[in-house]
């Protein structure tokens, strides 16, 4: 039975736009966060899906959207830790009030 790779590419793609437009167009840096979880979670479905139904099916995409996970992990503890203490200094999560490091 033969399986379409198609969907999940599409869908890949579409989730991958919404991130990328969230990540570029928005001022809250809660939001600029979500949407790269977003492009990355896309990423991830793509890994998943050309391993599974690849010319050689293997376990590679699989383990590749592990890390790919925990990386995303740790990015967004670090994201927040970073966040929180500008908010603190800044009292705003607006990214265009947080430039203290240009001086």
């Amino acid at each position: 039975m033969a399986t379409v790779i198609t969907p999940y590419l599409t869908l890949g793609a579409i989730l991958f736009c919404i991130g990328l437009y969230g990540a570029l167009s928005k001022k809250s840096a809660v939001i600029v966060l979500l949407s790269v979880e977003l492009m990355l979670n896309a990423v991830n479905l793509n890994l998943i899906a050309f391993s599974k139904m690849g010319a050689k099916p293997a376990l590679a995409g699989q383990i590749f959207s592990l890390f790919n996970i925990t990386i995303a992990a740790a990015e967004v503890a670090v994201g927040i830790a970073i966040l929180i203490m500008l908010y603190r200094n800044k009292g705003t999560a607006d990214i265009d009030q947080m430039d203290s490091m240009k001086r």
